[in-house]
């Protein structure tokens, strides 16, 4: 009997199905600020997150570099030291140099990022100059920080004006002036509206050939963010606008596209 009550509680702990899980844990709030490693500070970063403080030494460390996408927008890597990411347990007690990193346009969150690489359309990314931060969090939510600032890393991003001889773009090449992000550049396009925490159509499957393109433009009531499994890729979900994420079918398998606040799932991916 005892053997069995542990079993049945691993397979609760490991969630449906054994998948692991992206979101807070039931019931926590979107900070939870546990654990004790480091020193919780009192003062919070730019976005609200209470500053976790630990010792310079051995601290986490993060750097951001980015290189245009042969495809759309630009492909960014952060390079982290004495940190690891940890998608599996997001929502938990802090741990010891591990978590996960918020990606900041121009001190305004677009993604949360569960590994060192990310792709950012070019739709995200409006024509000017603009800054790119990258901030490193604790399982809890809490920001890492030294000396009472937030461990975090930024790079610098311009976008010309379509036809402008592309001078802000670090490869020197002119933007593709046609056809504009959107529907036009995909093979398949799904349209999801989500409204009181119902999504519209009911939630299918939306088959695609390895290779193939696919536009998933998502208005919901509420901002929120789109996450699709397995590929690592986030889109911002603005209030009552339509977002739209391309993407290239270039794994097989079922991926799960889902929302990170609200926990609904839109749609599965299956790629033959």
């Amino acid at each position: 009997m005892l053997a069995l009550a542990l079993l049945l509680a691993g397979g609760a702990a490991a969630g449906c199905g054994g998948r692991a899980t992206t979101h807070h844990k039931p019931g926590t709030s979107h900070e939870q600020a546990s654990g004790s490693v480091g020193t919780l500070l009192a003062t919070v970063d730019a976005s609200g997150h209470k500053l976790r403080e630990v010792p310079a030494e051995g601290a986490p460390e993060v750097r951001l570099a980015l290189r245009p996408d042969s495809e759309d927008g630009w492909n960014l890597q952060l390079s982290v030291e004495n940190f690891r990411f940890t998608p599996d347990s997001t929502g938990g007690a802090a741990l010891p140099g591990a978590g996960h990193a918020h990606l900041e346009l121009d001190g305004r969150k677009i993604a949360r990022l569960y590994g060192p690489w990310f792709h950012l359309p070019a739709a995200q990314v409006p024509e000017g100059a603009h800054t790119l931060t990258v901030r490193l969090y604790a399982d809890d939510h809490t920001a890492w920080a030294v000396s009472g600032k937030p461990v975090e890393g930024a790079a610098q991003l311009t976008v010309p004006a379509p036809g402008a001889s592309g001078g802000g773009h670090s490869h020197g090449d002119t933007p593709p002036q046609s056809p504009p992000p959107g529907q036009e550049q995909a093979d398949r396009t799904v349209t999801i509206t989500v409204r009181d925490g119902k999504v519209s159509p009911a939630p299918a499957r939306t088959e695609l050939r390895r290779g193939e393109r696919a536009a998933l433009r998502v208005t919901s009531d509420r901002a929120d963010t789109l996450h699709v499994h397995g590929y690592d890729k986030e889109l911002t979900l603005p209030a009552g606008q339509e977002a739209t994420l391309i993407l290239t079918a270039d794994r097989t398998g079922l991926f799960e596209v889902e929302t990170h606040e609200s926990g609904l799932v839109l749609t599965q991916l299956l790629v033959r």
